[in-house]
């Protein structure tokens, strides 16, 4: 009887687990066709029923996860920001600060806006132009903008507390240089409108931080 019942628990316990797995098998599935449909179609024309047929589940599915199109895009953007591999990207991105070379750590955070930057930015740029007619896409892309401010605010501390800014040079206008070497605007002027390689626009970002900065 006892053994019967370990069994019984054991496979209860597969089965959950299971279960989870496929539950973050189509999690991701969905995410993927949103992605394609939204930078395809447009935010507008991209519906949750179209992302919820393309993926195979259902719509009411995709709105008790993501709670609608907004929240779909909070969640592609939170997966863009985590780059390639196991280690997010900003998890990276902070440990390269206890490298004492400020050019080696702008380096590696060019090396980090070439990774991460195609994967983000034409999402942030979808929600640009999609809040000119959506308010939800709106609130997030100024929620998203301000998210990064504040993140490149944290990032020029490490030059301040390092006595690596050039002399004139302000904590605020250090958060400002690299704010806009994050942007999804200069992204897009470069690599999407010029056609400039992820690589090229890596390094591109590392020689502007270093040359306003250091």
């Amino acid at each position: 009887m006892e053994s019967h019942r370990a069994k019984s628990k054991g496979q209860r316990a597969y089965d959950a687990t299971g279960r989870q797995e496929r539950a973050r098998q189509q999690r991701e599935v969905a995410l993927d066709h949103a992605r394609r449909l939204f930078l395809d179609q447009g935010y507008v024309a991209t519906t949750v029923e179209s992302i919820a047929h393309a993926a195979g589940v259902s719509a009411a599915t995709v709105y008790k996860t993501y709670g609608g199109k907004a929240g779909l895009v909070r969640e592609l953007c939170e997966r863009a920001l985590t780059g390639e591999g196991p280690v997010p990207a900003e998890t990276r991105s902070d440990a390269l600060r206890a490298a004492t070379e400020a050019r080696a750590v702008i380096d590696g955070w060019g090396t980090l806006a070439a990774e991460v930057s195609p994967r983000i930015s034409p999402l942030l740029l979808l929600l640009r132009s999609a809040g000119e007619t959506d308010g939800e896409a709106a609130a997030l892309r100024v929620e998203l903008d301000d998210t990064r401010l504040m993140r490149m605010a944290d990032n020029a501390q490490y030059f301040v507390e390092g006595g690596h800014l050039r002399s004139g040079v302000t904590a605020d206008e250090a958060r400002d240089v690299l704010w806009l070497c994050t942007s999804p605007e200069l992204y897009e002027l470069l690599v999407l409108q010029r056609g400039w390689s992820a690589t090229r626009f890596g390094a591109f970002v590392a020689d502007v931080i270093a040359g306003a900065l250091l």
